[in-house]
């Protein structure tokens, strides 16, 4: 057996356990020797060595007899372990023997693969996200615990994940003594039912509450799972009795997750609860600016026209994931087609992206926006009066709303207490005219615009 032919038995396995155990399980192995019918293999830790042997044991042995008969057993050791002798696990009967999980001169990172773009160099901060960066930074040094757990929650594509695998990595680098596992609510909730399955309970408590940092990515999806919750409470409970460092994300604020118990509710707000709020146009700018230099490096002949980054950072608000991968798409297609990256070609390239974010602006978003701007009440801008501390905002609504919307002038006009169409063209033909010459209209139609389209 070579290190040629391991190769080769790898992409094997590949295809029969599937890209994501491969990468997680199978590709770390590194092949050390075959001695005495025993096939001996490096892992990074403990906890991996455990899981292979009882998961993946059989189907490598059986690929490693059909290479050389006389292999009979597989080993796992932990690289650069102390001197340790490595436990042999029997493929037959495919049994942990190895040592229980705890401290190896390695970092125990992970159950789950990291990203390696996911580093704090690649995060881009901004009002949106500074405190929640700042908290990840002070967790990710790996010192004494101030913040028991740090909570980050935020929508899809604000950056949870990204600032979970840099503290992971951070933690790597700064600490390498320490145990940290990281890994997701569905995973945790996997491996406690299999624990169950296979009455292993007590080795997953062990594997659990020897970390010094857990890390677990999108808590909500134990929401409902009782006793899923209820074996987190307790491994939640018995880490912070240790002062040892969690580190939690969701979608959601703690109070908000439905069908989460009071009493996890109540552990989980009793740290440091961050919000990841939705990226505003000057951090999405820099999103994209950090992405372009990026792509350079693979496309270094291409260039990027002005107003292009920032028709994108104002068009596609929502979803930085999304935005990303249009630009990634952007400098592709140009390539291909061998076309500069400007407004002709981005609308080309990514009409369907732009279609799909559009936000649709509503007449009632837009009257409440005017309310709120000049402090009147909603009911009066609405209602009969003429008082022209009402009827300009109004015309300034019905302005908007006709820019901003696809509603047609007699629909606007119902929704302005029953007004007849040509009161709406007259209030829009009078705010055109006012925006030319008085200066304070005009701003103020700027920023209503900038935030109904945020």
């Amino acid at each position: 057996m070579t290190q040629e032919k391991w190769g080769q038995l790898r992409q094997r396995l590949l295809k029969t356990v599937g890209q994501n155990n491969y990468t997680t399980w199978i590709e770390p192995l590194q092949f050390r020797g075959l001695q005495d019918g025993i096939a001996t293999f490096d892992v990074p830790t403990n906890f991996m060595g455990n899981y292979v042997s009882q998961n993946f044991s059989d189907l490598i042995l059986h690929e490693l007899k059909a290479e050389d008969d006389s292999i009979r057993r597989l080993s796992f050791a932990v690289a650069a372990n102390s001197g340790a002798r490595p436990s042999a696990v029997d493929a037959p009967t495919a049994q942990r023997v190895m040592p229980a999980a705890g401290k190896s001169a390695q970092s125990a990172l992970t159950a789950a693969p990291l990203d390696k773009r996911f580093t704090f160099d690649s995060f881009v901060v901004g009002k949106p996200n500074e405190l929640a960066h700042a908290a990840a930074k002070r967790v990710a040094e790996g010192g004494p615990v101030t913040f028991n757990p740090l909570f980050l929650y935020g929508g899809v594509g604000l950056g949870k994940t990204h600032l979970m695998h840099a503290i992971a990595w951070e933690l790597q680098t700064r600490r390498p003594d320490l145990n940290v596992l990281y890994l997701s609510a569905e995973q945790f909730m996997y491996r406690f039912v299999q624990a169950l399955r296979d009455r292993k309970m007590m080795d997953f408590k062990e594997m659990f509450r020897s970390v010094d940092v857990l890390m677990v990515d999108d808590v909500q999806f134990i929401a409902g799972k009782d006793s899923t919750q209820e074996e987190f409470f307790h491994t939640f409970n018995a880490l912070v009795d240790q002062n040892k460092q969690i580190i939690i994300s969701a979608d959601r604020a703690p109070g908000e997750i439905k069908d989460l118990e009071e009493r996890v509710k109540s552990r989980l707000q009793c740290g440091l609860v961050v919000d990841l709020h939705p990226t505003d146009y000057e951090l999405r700018l820099g999103i994209l600016q950090s992405k372009v230099e990026q792509q350079m490096e693979t496309y270094p002949d291409l260039r990027v026209e002005d107003g292009v980054l920032e028709f994108l950072a104002h068009r596609i608000s929502t979803n930085v994931r999304v935005l990303e991968g249009a630009l990634t798409r952007l400098f592709a297609f140009a390539s291909l087609v061998g076309r500069k990256i400007d407004m002709d070609l981005t609308q080309d390239c990514l009409a369907d992206v732009l279609r799909a974010s559009e936000r649709k602006i509503t007449v009632e978003e837009i009257q409440r926006k005017v309310s709120e701007h000049y402090n009147i009440r909603l009911s009066d801008m609405i209602g009969p009066k003429r008082l022209r501390a009402y009827a300009r905002p109004r015309q300034v609504a019905m302005y908007l709303a006709k820019q901003l919307t696809s509603r047609s002038l007699p629909e606007i006009g119902r929704r302005f207490g029953g007004r007849d169409h040509t009161t709406v063209m007259h209030g829009v033909k009078r705010i055109e005219e006012l925006k030319q010459s008085d200066g304070q209209i005009a701003e103020d139609l700027e920023l209503l615009r900038r935030s109904l389209e945020a």
